[in-house]
């Protein structure tokens, strides 16, 4: 018994001494080993092993701007079809694109989510100022780039203070003060009328409105806010028809838009109607609130408009409605927010072609903000997109156009 004893004794001893032997070389390997950098990630491609590219996406599927969905869903096709043809610089393309339901708190949620789970290497294209917003600070502080705001909002141009973060649209300053110089050319004895979301985005608008005025922004003589939980706006409605103004700056969201449209129309309200662009789509809202009712509405653009018989025989938007028939058939080829997705897809591969075999975050941004005069397919002419160490901003050029009750066609500069 007592020699069984000693034997087991010894034998613990040793295991012991090998198990404190095996951690001594693991933790002088641990100390030996290079930390893993953001900056090496990344490793180069090979013919064998190709790396695959993973983006991160909220989008809002679900809740109040679900019109918006469409977005995600073209870009995906997009990066799937250019897998297809052999990936960028023989990596292929994963987008993982989660619902936010347009909430800012789930769009946290689901950003934490893409970076510290999916180990995405940046987020893209994200929709909607107040959700972009809520992950601003957070992806900056992560050093993850937020490629492609879907927003206007001017403070996605910030490269001093957000060096993490560009946008794609023009500015929502932009956008208002292009109104402003329309409203001042064509109605100069205008009382003005706004309807304007209450966040970053509507406020952004009407200040680049304001702006635009300058010493005549008095022209504006009723304001009103909704909330994106609101139902409708027809009291809003009404509460701006009372101050008998002649011109109606809608700054609205697609739901809210096409509720707009059809309500002025129906209690007899004809004022010069300026519609924002990211509600501008004849399939999403125009068609839904009734053509008939939008007719003589205005807005700018800066890509070409998918229903426009101008461009039938346009090279370019054959292949934009052939990629829409072969890679996402169940997509509306005449929504301009697929339109939209597939232009902003075509700049990410850009961006990814010009970093070559460096996909550090910062080479990702580096090329973000070195874009020459390109021009992705379905820009309008003569309009182009410039971006550099100094200046987030895609676009500093926009055009007006009017709606004939069937297409949006020029109105103006």
């Amino acid at each position: 018994m007592g020699g069984a004893l000693a034997q087991e004794t010894v034998m613990r001893a040793l295991r012991l001494t090998l198990a404190l032997c095996c951690l001594a070389v693991l933790a002088s390997c641990s100390r030996n080993k290079p930390a893993e950098s953001k900056e090496t990630q990344v490793s180069p491609a090979t013919e064998s092993e190709p790396q695959t590219i993973k983006i991160g996406q909220t989008m809002p599927y679900s809740g109040p701007a679900s019109a918006y969905s469409t977005i995600g869903r073209v870009e995906d096709a997009y990066f799937k079809m250019v897998n297809q043809e052999g990936g960028v610089n023989g990596r292929k393309l994963q987008l993982l694109s989660l619902d936010d339901s347009y909430s800012p708190p789930k769009t946290v949620e689901q950003a934490r989510r893409l970076v510290e789970q999916d180990h995405v290497l940046f987020l893209f294209n994200s929709v909607g100022t107040a959700a972009n917003s809520a992950i601003h600070k957070y992806l900056n502080s992560k050093q993850v780039p937020q490629l492609f705001v879907s927003s206007g909002a001017t403070k996605w141009g910030d490269p001093k203070n957000y060096p993490w973060t560009i946008g794609f649209n023009p500015t929502y300053q932009l956008e208002g003060s292009t109104y402003a110089k329309q409203i001042l050319a064509n109605s100069p004895k205008a009382k003005i009328a706004v309807l304007y979301q209450n966040d970053d985005y509507g406020k952004d608008l009407l200040k680049g409105l304001k702006d635009g005025l300058g010493a005549n922004a008095s022209m504006i003589v009723a304001e009103a806010s909704y909330e994106v939980t609101d139902p409708t706006i027809d009291s809003q409605i009404a509460t701006l028809q009372a101050s008998k103004a002649n011109v109606f700056v809608d700054i609205t969201t697609p739901k809210f838009a096409a509720q707009a449209v059809r309500r002025i129309y129906d209690i007899g309200w004809k004022p010069v109607h300026y519609l924002n662009q990211v509600s501008a789509s004849i399939a999403t809202v125009l068609k839904p609130a009734g053509v008939d009712k939008a007719v003589g509405a205005l807005t700018i653009g800066y890509f070409k408009d998918p229903t426009d018989v101008q461009y039938d025989n346009d090279p370019q938007m054959q292949r934009f409605k052939q990629f829409m028939k072969t890679h996402y058939p169940e997509g509306d080829p005449d929504d301009a927010s697929n339109a939209y997705g597939y232009i902003v897809a075509q700049t990410l591969v850009q961006v990814l072609k010009q970093c070559g075999s460096d996909l550090s975050p910062r080479n990702i941004m580096r090329q973000a903000a070195n874009l020459k005069n390109f021009t992705p397919e379905l820009l309008l002419p003569g309009i182009s997109m410039n971006t550099s160490e100094n200046d987030f901003f895609t676009f500093d050029q926009v055009q007006m156009a009017r709606f004939n009750g069937k297409i949006w066609v020029p109105a103006g500069s």
